[in-house]
């Protein structure tokens, strides 16, 4: 904490400060005699940089709702709370950096224009230069073929992983969903990592658990970590902080995170417990289906006891073709009232009151499976003749084929897994921003896209 002392022989000058204004404070920098704030700043002389006009300037020292500060995306970083999530964010990017690199993984830049639809949603948004053409045909002949933004780089870090090993990301990954909901945008950035010659899922959740854990410890006595948690920030702020849940609670989320040996239970066990209170829901609990956020806030709350857990083992039906069924006979398989599908070596990561935050999988690495998994999803699969490569290149190849992925498993496919993570939900988990809306700096969700 800190106080401004300004002289009273700069009078002219002071009466042309106005909130918003940009300002070079010349003074000295001491400790302070009050038991308030550890220093102040003893202002010697004040030069107004950019004037501002008060009555004009739309953000003023007073509460501000989160929906009024969305129409402005270009000034709300200038709030006291929208400044310190992006000063999180940096430090956030700067600590996972130092944490990869000392696990030895590389980091990559995966294309963000892809030919395929990673997750098999069909949310995705179109490729088309902005020239005279009509819509139709430009989309078919700058590319030859209709090409997406990307919704996730996995398979492209699958095939990265394959040539240098352990491999992660952080870039922004784009969902056509119309959700109107806290926890969706179009644009968001993913944290995304694969790991080669990993036989297990442990494996994975390890590096996962790992990773959330050397963040939030690292990151918990920094000062933008001490702003976020601090009770003062709550009342002198004039932005939305009200919006956020309380202070201690934000701190709980960080300990909950430093904390050694988060929960692993199975999806049929979490269904299990969540049936023995089925009162309590809206949408009933059916095995085979996905867990509604109700659900995941329930599980995540009695099973972690202000810990994160992990779900894992779901029905084979609700996944990507991507990933590795279970093997049969394993523990995980659920018990025979169940058996209406097999199960895939995969998990969410549940926290306490929020959301799931990350997901993750095994790799199915056997070609024969893929391609079975490709065609009971309905995905055309390729001919495979005389050892040749599916070449990517061939203009006549089929919009959004996943031949090339196809081929990662014909030459040298190791035993792998990855994960993907939210990063503005981790953000908005770790600062108590109840909507991914107010994490992001420049928003984009269906109807709204500002400057």
């Amino acid at each position: 904490m800190s106080r401004l002392s300004l002289p009273f022989a700069d009078a002219p000058s002071l009466c042309s400060l106005a909130i918003g204004a940009a300002i070079r404070l010349t003074g000295t920098w001491i400790p302070s005699p009050g038991a308030k704030q550890s220093h102040e700043l003893h202002v010697n002389n004040v030069e107004i940089l950019g004037p501002s006009d008060a009555k004009t300037f739309p953000i003023q020292k007073k509460y501000q709702t989160p929906e009024y500060l969305r129409t402005m995306p270009h000034l709300r970083p200038r709030t006291p709370f929208n400044s310190a999530l992006l000063r999180l964010r940096s430090e956030a990017i700067a600590t996972l950096t130092q944490f990869f690199a000392s696990r030895d993984f590389v980091q990559t830049h995966p294309p963000i224009i892809t030919s395929s639809d990673c997750e098999g949603g069909g949310e995705v948004f179109t490729v088309a230069p902005a020239h005279e053409q009509k819509k139709d045909e430009a989309a078919e002949t700058f590319f030859r073929a209709p090409k997406y933004l990307t919704v996730s780089t996995q398979l492209h870090l699958e095939a990265l992983a394959q040539a240098v090993g352990n491999v992660w990301t952080l870039s922004p990954t784009f969902r056509a969903e119309e959700s109107d909901t806290s926890r969706h945008l179009s644009e968001f950035y993913m944290l995304e990592a694969e790991m080669s010659f990993v036989d297990e899922l442990d494996g994975v959740m390890d590096l996962t658990e790992d990773m959330l854990r050397f963040l939030s410890i690292n990151l918990y006595d920094s000062r933008v970590a001490r702003e976020l948690r601090s009770p003062a920030t709550e009342r002198n702020s004039g932005d939305s902080t009200s919006d956020r849940v309380p202070p201690e609670e934000v701190d709980g989320r960080w300990k909950g995170l430093m904390q050694p040996a988060w929960p692993r239970i199975t999806y049929d066990d979490a269904v299990k417990i969540l049936s023995k209170e089925e009162y309590m829901f809206e949408h009933p609990v059916i095995w085979g289906t996905g867990l509604h956020s109700e659900h995941e806030k329930y599980i995540a709350r009695v099973v972690g006891d202000g810990k994160p857990v992990f779900v894992t083992h779901y029905p084979m039906a609700i996944k990507p073709f991507y990933m590795r069924a279970t093997e049969s006979g394993g523990s995980h398989i659920p018990s025979a009232a169940q058996t209406l599908s097999e199960t895939a070596d995969c998990f969410d990561l549940l926290v306490p009151e929020y959301c799931e935050i990350a997901g993750g999988s095994m790799r199915e690495n056997r070609l024969p499976q893929l391609l079975g998994a490709m065609e009971r999803q309905g995905m055309a699969t390729p001919s495979l003749e005389d050892g040749c490569s599916s070449h990517t290149g061939d203009p006549t190849q089929t919009a959004g084929s996943l031949d090339w992925y196809v081929d990662l498993r014909r030459w040298g496919c190791p035993p792998h897994g990855g994960f993907g993570l939210g990063f503005d939900r981790l953000l908005g988990y770790l600062s108590g921003v109840q909507s991914i809306r107010d994490t992001v700096t420049f928003p984009r969700w269906a109807g709204r896209c500002d400057c």
